[in-house]
């Protein structure tokens, strides 16, 4: 004998399956929504560090050229990240100055970035990579002696220079996109930064090993890196609706 529910336990029965689905989309909603902010803050930081340190994989290129028995890979690593954070603690002003300020004149900081990208365009000047010193006399003079710590190096404090002077423009890029993140999107923008940082030096040294790799890079990062920085700028601008002030 089968059991056939009436109209009411079958009403019953369809509305807590319907109420479960209900209270299932609105719990994956946030989660969701969370998720889309992650990977839109992730794909900015990639783009913003790609377009501002692709010159610097030509200086470390040079940087690991001239490694030797006192003038190690550790020293070169360790200054590449003492200067890529100074670059950032520059920066970071404009991430408090966006806790104040509307998101809409924020977003005008995005005119930064293109700004940048259209000069890079324009410019009839082959590129050139800013150094505070030429790598190439990075050799190591037989007077320094070993330090026992990295930090302490004082070629540790040169290659810091080096990324200093060589990423003075990177202050320009950074400063609207943090200014237009939240807390939660410049902790994955900083962490994809720091990442890449060490991606950038493995990227460095292996090119050391294939020229052939890094003529092709030489030939094309004039081409790309200002539309990268367009692209950055023309997505700072509609991420915070700038152009409603034009209303």
């Amino acid at each position: 004998m089968t059991y056939t529910p009436s109209p009411a336990q079958s009403f019953d029965l369809e509305t807590n399956l319907w109420y479960h689905y209900c209270q299932q989309q609105v719990t994956s909603q946030p989660l969701t929504r969370k998720m889309n902010e992650i990977q839109s803050a992730a794909a900015k930081g990639l783009a913003a560090f790609v377009a501002t340190n692709i010159d610097d994989l030509l200086v470390l290129m040079l940087f690991f050229a001239q490694v030797n028995s006192t003038f190690r890979r550790q020293h070169i690593i360790a200054g590449q990240y003492l200067g890529f954070t100074i670059l950032i603690a520059m920066s970071l002003p404009g991430f408090f100055g966006g806790l104040f300020l509307p998101q809409p004149w924020i977003g005008l900081l995005g005119l930064l970035p293109i700004l940048i990208g259209l000069k890079e365009i324009t410019s009839s000047d082959t590129p050139k990579v800013q150094t505070a010193s030429n790598p190439s006399n990075m050799r190591s003079p037989k007077n320094i002696e070993r330090s026992p710590m990295l930090a302490l190096s004082p070629y540790t404090y040169k290659v810091a220079a080096v990324t200093l002077a060589n990423g003075g423009d990177n202050v320009g890029i950074y400063v609207p996109l943090f200014a237009s993140s939240s807390w939660a999107d410049l902790g994955v923008i900083l962490s994809i930064f720091f990442l890449l940082v060490g991606v950038w030096c493995w990227f460095g040294y292996q090119l050391t090993r294939h020229p052939a790799m890094g003529q092709v890079l030489t030939r094309y990062s004039a081409r790309l890196m200002p539309l990268i920085l367009i692209g950055l700028g023309i997505f700072i601008l509609i991420e915070n609706n700038t152009l409603s002030l034009l209303k």
